[in-house]
């Protein structure tokens, strides 16, 4: 379809969606979701709205903290080249929304310019309405918006690819590479284009990791060769560089406010913590005897963000939780008896029979959630409370999980298992 063909037609979409009508043709099911939070969070569709610039030195501030920078050099090669012939720009924002970096062809800036997409300023998408930078954080996934599928009429003449970008050590998500443009040099290819790059600088990241892992080694082998008894040597997100005494572990989650001395670490116990180059050495002071654990908060009220959070004598931690983790503590939280592997294959996939894949996610959270979960059948400690938080509005419900169990819980039903 010829774009200008396409943007009548989605002009047509949108102004049915916002009268109530039904549209010529379904919208997209990310921009169908992305009006329905504008229409719901009083974002004007035809006023362009704009929050505070971040000053010039708010801006180099972001930019000094955010490991984004890092990757600058591998966006720009994987992008620019082909900005200038195609008539875009590239923008990198932070997790926030914020833009920090933009660069590409001077006649676009310039345009962009007028659009208030500039360095500083907030594309937050309950700013500024469904857009690149700001629909790919929240739906922490590609999109591309295309002329009037933008919520906010003003952005109608351009279109726009973003992907996000996540820290290899944590899964934290980082901000948004975006590629924009006007709407008749856009190409379809470009969002797959944008997410490869975005791609590259992850894997960029986790090689700039994986240095620091081996410079952190190089330190800990001799050190650990004159230790007695049992300790790991970890950086500052967990992750293991070198042990003595005890089986190896690709990562240990750390507690907030990690700090030097004695300290409970879930999956070793207690342990004395000591600072090193680039990390930590724990020495295990003693063995553990039953769970310390004594609450966990599985918090499902945040779209795309969601945690679970241990409590115990020695203080808390938090686990960011995937979309299929948060699925699987869900289902746990809300069946105190437990679940077989199963009972969870078919309330997550609607099929009882892969509980292979059950198995293998539910040891990844094991990991994470050493003596918490038991398993035979699958749930949380009897020792532990548990509490569930879930949002206010029951349909923001793991919003694009379409686990049986899961949808029953967003319409309101119950099923085997569930607590009404």
């Amino acid at each position: 379809m010829h774009p200008r063909e396409a943007t009548r037609l989605l002009k047509g979409v949108r102004a049915a969606a916002l009268a109530g009508d039904r549209p010529p043709a379904a919208p997209r099911p990310e921009i169908a979701e992305s009006w329905r939070r504008m229409l719901a969070g009083g974002v004007h569709p035809d006023r362009d709205a704009r929050s505070r610039m971040l000053s010039a030195a708010e801006t180099e501030e972001r930019r000094h903290v955010s490991p984004l920078r890092e990757v600058l050099p591998v966006l720009r090669e994987g992008l620019l080249p082909a900005l200038d012939g195609a008539l875009h720009i590239m923008v990198v924002a932070d997790a926030d929304g914020r833009l920090l970096w933009r660069e590409g062809h001077s006649s676009i800036l310039r345009k962009a310019d007028r659009l208030g997409f500039a360095v500083g300023a907030d594309w937050d998408e309950a700013v500024v309405g469904t857009n690149g930078v700001g629909t790919a954080l929240v739906a922490r996934r590609p999109v591309q918006v295309f002329s009037a599928e933008h919520f906010v009429s003003s952005h109608h003449e351009w279109t726009c690819a973003g992907a996000p970008v996540r820290d290899p050590r944590d899964g934290r998500l980082l901000g948004v590479v975006d590629v924009s443009g006007p709407l008749a040099t856009m190409h379809p290819a470009t969002l797959a284009w944008v997410s490869s790059v975005a791609r590259l600088a992850e894997r960029e990241l986790r090689i700039r990791h994986l240095e620091s892992l081996e410079r952190l080694r190089a330190v800990a082998a001799p050190l650990l060769a004159r230790l007695p008894g049992r300790a790991v040597v970890v950086d500052p997100h967990g992750w293991t560089a070198a042990v003595t005494g005890l089986a190896p572990a690709d990562r240990i989650p750390l507690p907030k406010d990690f700090a030097p001395g004695r300290v409970w670490v879930p999956q070793l116990g207690d342990c004395v913590a000591e600072p090193l180059p680039g990390g930590w050495l724990l020495r295990i002071a003693q063995e553990r005897t039953g769970t310390a654990v004594t609450r966990v908060v599985v918090d499902l009220s945040r779209a795309g963000s969601w945690s679970a959070t241990v409590y115990g004598s020695s203080g808390s931690w938090s686990q960011e939780l995937s979309p299929r983790h948060a699925e699987l503590l869900f289902l746990l939280a809300e069946s105190p008896r437990g679940r077989s592997a199963a009972e969870l294959s078919a309330e997550v996939f609607g099929d009882p029979t892969r509980t292979v894949t059950v198995r293998a996610e539910l040891s990844r959270v094991r990991r994470h959630l050493a003596g918490v979960l038991t398993h035979r059948p699958y749930r949380f400690a009897e020792d532990v409370e548990v509490e569930l938080i879930r949002p206010e509005d029951p349909a923001a419900l793991l919003p694009h999980s379409t686990a049986p169990a899961v949808v029953r819980a967003r319409l309101g039903r119950t099923g085997p298992g569930m607590i009404p």
